[in-house]
C-alpha cells in the first residue's frame, strides 16, 4: 500500500455542517479543565450560561470531517498517523451557540523519505450558516508514520516557530482531570486509546492517554490566562507541535514568553519534567 498522491491531495471534501449548543460550549471548556475552581469568575464565564463565552480553542472540534485518512482509496498506513502539529487564526469570535459550516482541504504532501514517513497539511475554514461570516482557518499537520517513499514532493511545510532563547518570562501550572480525557472525548473524538485501558496498553501506553487537542486546549487556557487576562477576543491565533502525550490527572506547566503581540510558549508535565507541547505561538491583540 503507498499513498495516491493525486487522489488525495486534490480529494474534494463534503462540507460539514454541526449545530453546537450553549451545553457543547460548556463541556468543551469543561473537558479543558475550565472551573476546576468553581468559585473563579473569570472562568466562571465559559462554563456558565449567563452571559457564556466560547473559548478560543474551541474551533479545533467544530465541523471536523473526522479520520478521513482511515479510507483504503487514500493508501495510508492508519494505524501509524500522528497527529503532529495543530493551529488556528480567529478571524470572529465563536458565538456561544450556533450552526457552522466546515470546508476542509489538503494543501500539500511532503514525502520524508523511505521509513520516515510523511508529512500531511490540511486546512479547515469554519464559517457561521446564517450570517455567512468567516469564523476561523484551522491548519493541521498530521505525521504519516508508515508512508514515505511514496515518490512525493520532498520539501515544504512551514518552519516551525523559535522560541526566545531566554528563560520564560512567565509559567502558568495547570493540573487536568484523572478523567479529563472521558470528558474532553464527548466533544467528537471518541477514539478509543483515549478511554480503554486495554486499547491503551496494546498501542504500548501505561493507560489510556489525553488528547492531544485537549492538551492544547490546556495551553491555550494558559495563555488566556496569562496573556489575555481572560478576555477571549484577544487571543487571534495559535499554533504548536505535539511533542509527546499526556496523562490525564498530570499537571501541564506552559512557560511563555511575551514580546508585543506575540507569546511564544511550550508545555511540559511537572510529573514528568518533559516537554509535551513545543514551539508554541500565539498572537494577542
Amino acid at each position: 500500500m503507498a499513498i495516491d498522491y493525486d487522489k488525495l491531495v486534490n480529494w474534494k471534501f463534503d462540507d460539514v455542517e454541526q449545530t453546537y449548543s450553549s451545553r457543547d460550549t460548556i463541556l468543551y471548556a469543561l473537558g479543558v479543565g475550565l472551573s476546576m475552581d468553581p468559585l473563579d469568575m473569570d472562568q466562571l464565564r465559559f462554563t456558565y450560561e449567563e452571559d457564556l463565552q466560547a473559548l478560543p480553542t474551541m474551533g479545533v472540534v467544530l465541523a471536523s470531517p473526522g479520520f478521513f485518512l482511515k479510507q483504503p482509496e487514500y493508501g495510508v498506513d492508519w494505524v501509524k498517523v500522528l497527529h503532529g502539529e495543530q493551529g488556528f487564526e480567529i478571524h470572529k469570535q465563536f458565538p456561544a451557540q450556533s450552526t457552522v459550516i466546515g470546508t476542509t482541504k489538503i494543501t500539500e504532501i511532503v514525502d520524508k523519505g523511505e521509513g520516515k514517513g510523511a508529512l500531511l497539511y490540511s486546512t479547515r475554514e469554519i464559517y457561521e450558516k446564517s450570517t455567512g461570516d468567516h469564523l476561523a482557518t484551522l491548519s493541521s499537520t498530521t505525521f504519516c508514520r508508515g508512508d514515505g517513499g511514496f515518490g512525493g514532493p520532498k520539501t515544504g511545510g512551514a518552519a516551525p516557530h523559535v522560541l526566545p532563547d531566554r528563560a520564560p518570562d512567565s509559567t502558568v501550572e495547570l493540573p487536568t482531570l484523572d478523567q479529563a480525557a472521558l470528558i474532553y472525548r464527548l466533544s467528537g473524538d471518541y477514539n478509543p486509546l483515549h478511554a480503554d485501558p486495554r486499547i491503551a496498553k496494546s498501542a504500548g501506553f501505561k493507560a489510556p492517554i489525553l488528547h492531544g487537542l485537549c492538551s492544547l486546549g490546556v495551553a491555550g487556557h494558559a495563555i488566556l490566562k496569562q496573556a489575555c487576562g481572560y478576555d477571549p477576543a484577544k487571543l487571534k491565533a495559535l499554533r504548536l507541535r505535539f511533542s509527546s502525550p499526556v496523562y490525564p490527572g498530570e499537571t501541564i506547566v506552559t512557560e511563555m514568553w511575551h514580546d508585543g503581540d506575540v507569546t511564544s510558549f511550550r508545555c511540559r508535565v511537572k510529573e514528568r519534567d518533559i516537554v509535551v507541547l513545543n514551539n508554541g505561538y500565539a498572537k494577542i491583540s
